[in-house]
């Protein structure tokens, strides 16, 4: 009998350079499908992750070790590694320099389990295409966070966002999709995040997560919701967007749309008081939420 899992985190890992506003530099193995997978399993969740590395860069079992969740990796030719460069205190404005890119992921390479959600978490316009998510969408649910589509590694290694061309042709395979507000605008031309995700649901995403430094809105055809962003610092701003999404779709097959936008926002709220992935448990969630929203 295959494995169950409640989800199965994809993506690359990173070998993030991080410089800050004051010059202060961080060098980490970092990526989405980290703070992704840490915030999924470290909220009680049955968690899978596959990513892809060459394993002369980084240990990565050492990386997950502690976060709860299962690791499964494939080998790559090169390691994704991107520099940022912060020009702001509350890290709102960065340049991104691409140092390195994973080989892109097939649905043959991943891992033979069963999987309610296939939350997909890349980083880079080629480590995921529509014929992953058509295949994903015939075993689970599919999560997908545009960043991966929208971003793409320029001629001269910078990075620069632009719209996704298969979009109306792949969202009607996704369950949950996740945009920042700025990809939200790239994608529709709409800067009122709640007419984005309107017309995000219209092309065919089934629920639309749209993160913004103040809130989260969530949006599922019917009702819009929004829930404030209350954290007290923004020491570990890096990896909000991700921590989120984990913990959004995570906390719907338990709960409405509402209680998991809730849970969802304090999870990042008090993951963005402290630098790297989340290391509390669902406790320390739940009584965040008793502190600061009830």
């Amino acid at each position: 009998m295959k494995k169950q899992y409640d989800v199965l985190v994809i993506g690359p890992v990173s070998l993030d350079h991080n410089i800050d506003y004051q010059g202060n530099q961080r060098k980490e193995v970092g990526g989405a499908v980290v703070a992704s997978g840490f915030a999924a399993a470290k909220s009680g969740n049955k968690t899978a992750l596959f990513t892809k590395l060459n394993p002369a860069d980084a240990d990565v079992e050492a990386r997950f070790a502690g976060s709860g969740a299962d690791v499964y990796w494939s080998p790559s030719a090169a390691t994704c590694s991107i520099r940022n460069q912060y020009f702001t205190a509350d890290k709102e404005k960065r340049s991104c320099t691409s140092m390195g890119v994973c080989d892109p992921f097939r649905f043959e390479e991943l891992p033979d389990v069963d999987a309610a959600i296939y939350h997909f978490a890349g980083l880079v316009y080629g480590d995921f295409d529509g014929a992953l998510f058509a295949e994903a969408a015939k075993h689970g649910k599919v999560a997908v966070d545009v960043q991966c589509l929208l971003r793409h590694v320029e001629p001269d290694k910078t990075m620069a966002f632009h719209d996704w061309a298969e979009k109306k042709e792949c969202l009607p395979c996704i369950d949950y999709l996740k945009t920042d507000a700025a990809e939200a605008e790239i994608l529709t031309g709409l800067t009122d995040r709640a007419e984005a995700a309107r017309l995000l649901h219209s092309w065919g995403a089934r629920e639309v997560l749209i993160t913004h430094n103040t809130e989260v809105l969530a949006y599922d055809g019917r009702e819009i919701y929004t829930c404030p962003i209350k954290a007290r610092n923004l020491s570990g701003r890096t990896g909000r967007g991700d921590t989120t999404f984990a913990g959004y779709i995570t906390e719907r097959q338990r709960a409405g749309i509402e209680d998991a936008l809730l849970y969802c926002t304090a999870l990042v709220s008090l993951k963005m008081e402290t630098p790297g992935p989340f290391q509390g448990s669902r406790d320390d969630v739940l009584a965040y939420i008793a502190e600061f929203y009830r």
